[in-house]
Parts: structure tokens; C-alpha cells; sequence
């Protein structure tokens, strides 16, 4: 078992004490003395033994403390070594990651830019051809509105035509057919001002007016405006206010059910027949009066 530091001062305590002691057996007994001192001398020898144990328990402690600080340096550094390549490598990889980014990065910026500049053609291709078909089309729609404005001018003349030629002399023969005296006839009668009024033709005697209102398609809303302006026939023209006022609905061309909605509202309905004008309604239709 090794000797610890605080045995041998413990040792060297005892010796102290070992010796004073001696002295006073020294003065007290010679003999005694001098076995004493033999006995002291032999634990004294056994105390250097000791010590010099102890010391070379030390140095050999020591050294294994210098060994293991050595083999802790070689590691130490074997470990910043290898701390080292790990760095060295990780900044190669690093380096190489970056090149690779700037690489993608460049290769993406000339695809992105490959990308915008056909997208910017194909937009100014797009916006030529919308130009083009804008342009045929403002074209197209000049030279159908001039094509419309023909045909209303033939429209307009065709239907001043019908009320003229047709509807005018036949509303004569037709109403004087049913009984109805035609002392008078006039066309296109109308009152100015915001609430005026027009009659395309108006048929009159002593008693009664049948005001016609002329199209060239008859529809209901046609009838529906003529009932109003019939409504009003009176008040904007009071002339004709002791006269029993009738109506009359005339077309080019009369839809059966727009015929059915006049007969219904008790205006007479003059209509086409082959190439006469007649006036569609039975014998059991009584006219409205206003």
C-alpha cells in the first residue's frame, strides 16, 4: 500500500517526539539511553526507507502523469487536425456548392431572359394581329352600318310606301265597307311640343276618328304604344273631342298572336290577304272607344 504525504509528515511527527523523549531518557538512564537511541536509529533508517518509497512512488507517478499529459497533447492535436480537414473540407464543399448555385443562377437568369424576350415577341405579334382583326372589324362594322343605313332608307321608303299607296286608299274602302262613313282622311297628323303626339294615318266624320298606327312587323308593344297615344288622342287634340275615338293597328307584317293581343284591346287589325289589305277581325268584335 503506498505511503501518503500526510503519513510520512505524521512519521517525521513521531520521530520529533521520539527523540525529545529520548533526551529526557538519556538524563534519567544511560542504558536505557542508549537502547533507546538503537531502537530510534532502526526507525529512523525504516522512516528514510519509507521516505525514499514515497519519493519514488512519486516520480513514477509523475511520469505516468507526464505520459498521460503527452498522450492527451497527441490526442488534442490529432483531434484539431482532424477539426482541421473536416473545415477544409466542408469549405471545399462550400466553394463548390457556391459555383454550382452561381452556375443554376446564371443558367436560370439566360433562360429567364430567353423566356421574356420570345414572350415579349409573341405579345407584340398578339397586339399586331389584334390590330389587324381590330381594324377588320372597324371595316366590317362602317360597311354594315352603311349596309343598315340602306336598308333603313329602304325600310323608311317601303313603309311610306304601304301607309301611302296601300294602307291610305284601303282604310277608305275598309271602314266604309263596315258601315263607317269616311268624310275625311289625313296622314302623318301630330302635335308638337313634350307631349306631342303622332298619327300615322286618321280616318274621320261626323261622329267617329279611327286613328291607324302603321309597322312594317306588328308587335305588342307596338299595340301597347298605341293604346296610350290613344289615350292621350283627346287632351292633344281636343278638336276631336265630341267625336267617339277608335283605333287601328296596320303591318306589312302581322304576327297572329300580336293580331290576337290588338283584337283583345278592341283595336281593329288591317292586315295582308294575298295582295289586298283586309281587315282581320270577326263579326263579333265590338271596337273600344276613347
Amino acid at each position: 500500500m503506498s505511503t501518503t504525504a500526510e503519513e510520512i509528515w505524521e512519521l517525521l511527527g513521531e520521530l520529533i517526539k521520539a527523540q525529545k523523549e529520548t533526551d529526557r531518557l538519556l538524563r534519567e538512564q544511560s542504558q536505557e539511553t542508549d537502547r533507546k537511541f538503537q531502537e530510534t536509529d532502526r526507525k529512523f533508517q525504516e522512516t528514510d526507507k519509507k521516505f525514499q518509497e514515497t519519493d519514488r512512488l512519486l516520480r513514477e507517478q509523475s511520469q505516468e502523469t507526464d505520459r498521460k499529459f503527452q498522450e492527451t497533447d497527441r490526442l488534442l492535436r490529432e483531434q484539431s487536425q482532424e477539426t482541421d480537414r473536416k473545415f477544409q473540407e466542408t469549405e471545399r464543399l462550400l466553394r463548390e456548392q457556391s459555383q454550382e448555385t452561381d452556375r443554376f443562377l446564371r443558367e436560370q437568369s439566360q433562360e429567364t431572359d430567353r423566356k421574356f424576350q420570345e414572350t415579349e415577341y409573341l405579345l407584340r405579334e398578339q397586339s399586331e394581329r389584334a390590330n389587324l382583326r381590330f381594324q377588320e372589324t372597324e371595316r366590317l362594322i362602317k360597311e354594315e352600318s352603311i349596309r343598315l343605313d340602306k336598308q333603313l332608307g329602304q325600310i323608311g321608303n317601303s313603309l311610306g310606301q304601304f301607309v301611302e299607296f296601300q294602307v291610305r286608299p284601303a282604310a277608305v274602302r275598309l271602314f266604309q265597307e263596315m258601315g263607317i262613313a269616311v268624310k275625311e282622311i289625313a296622314t302623318n297628323v301630330s302635335v308638337q311640343g313634350s307631349e306631342g303626339t303622332e298619327i300615322d294615318i286618321l280616318v274621320v266624320n261626323s261622329h267617329e276618328a279611327i286613328a291607324i298606327e302603321v309597322k312594317s312587323k306588328l308587335s305588342d308593344d307596338d299595340v301597347k304604344e298605341h293604346i296610350a297615344r290613344l289615350s292621350e288622342f283627346k287632351k292633344l287634340l281636343p278638336r276631336y273631342e265630341n267625336l267617339n275615338i277608335m283605333g287601328a293597328v296596320a303591318g306589312m307584317v302581322v304576327p297572329e298572336n300580336v293580331a290576337r293581343f290588338a283584337y283583345r284591346q278592341g283595336l281593329f287589325v288591317i292586315g295582308q290577304s294575298g295582295d289586298n289589305l283586309v281587315i282581320l277581325n270577326d263579326d263579333k268584335f265590338k271596337p273600344r272607344c276613347w
